[in-house]
């Protein structure tokens, strides 16, 4: 694979993991992205399941305080479901490892069905940092530096298709995050990170797996 002329003046890294306590990572300078992949209690992906199959549609926004929220509000209707305390609990630990990972008094917590791509092309945010965790279904797809032309990012594609404008410098460099893996997403924002934010994409969704759930955390 062929590394990006431009990654030479900066590059950054994706660590990868499966312990939540290495999201601090993130911190490090040359660090975009921290992944950390992790099992989940199978009544957890049974409530899932019975949400993503049934007609069950999700969309909760709201700007909360995690130490105080009542985390069973986020999605009454499916408090009937087996697993829906487990979820909940599962959110809350999210939020409170957010929190406290950055020492924020409040939290910007998104979580939708989808059965689409949200943001199909691939993209930096605006943001300082976000997290991302798909419950079930594709997850965010990401790209490492060394495999980004990031002159092609946006309007400098001339409308072409990421896998045509030549912004992709590999194909079989292309990640998807998998189901219920905690991702911490670096942005724009970040002090020193200017237009250098991790660069990612929703999925497309397939025949077997055509919804996802998909909980997003930003600085409130």
């Amino acid at each position: 694979m062929v590394a990006n002329p431009q990654t030479l003046f900066k590059t950054s890294h994706a660590y990868l993991s499966d312990d939540l306590a290495d999201l601090s990572v993130i911190y490090q300078p040359d660090i975009n992205i921290c992944l950390v992949n992790r099992k989940v209690d199978s009544v957890l992906e049974i409530f899932i399941g019975h949400l993503l199959t049934g007609n069950n549609e999700v969309s909760f926004v709201e700007n909360l305080d995690p130490a105080t929220f009542d985390f069973f509000r986020l999605i009454a209707h499916a408090g009937h479901i087996p697993g829906y305390r487990e979820f909940c609990l599962d959110v809350a630990r999210l939020c409170m490892a957010f929190g406290d990972l950055f020492d924020l008094k409040r939290i910007g917590l998104r979580l939708r069905t989808l059965d689409r791509p949200m943001c199909p092309r691939f993209h930096e945010d605006s943001v300082t940092c976000r997290l991302v965790c798909t419950y079930g279904g594709v997850g965010t797809q990401w790209l490492e530096d060394a495999y980004i032309d990031r002159s092609k990012l946006g309007q400098a594609s001339a409308g072409l298709k990421d896998e045509d404008s030549g912004l992709i410098l590999d194909p079989d460099a292309i990640h998807t995050m998998p189901a219920y893996a905690v991702g911490l997403l670096k942005g724009n924002a970040w002090e020193g990170n200017e237009q250098h934010g991790a660069v990612h994409r929703s999925p497309q969704v397939t025949p077997a797996l055509p919804r996802r759930l998909l909980l997003t955390l930003d600085f409130g």
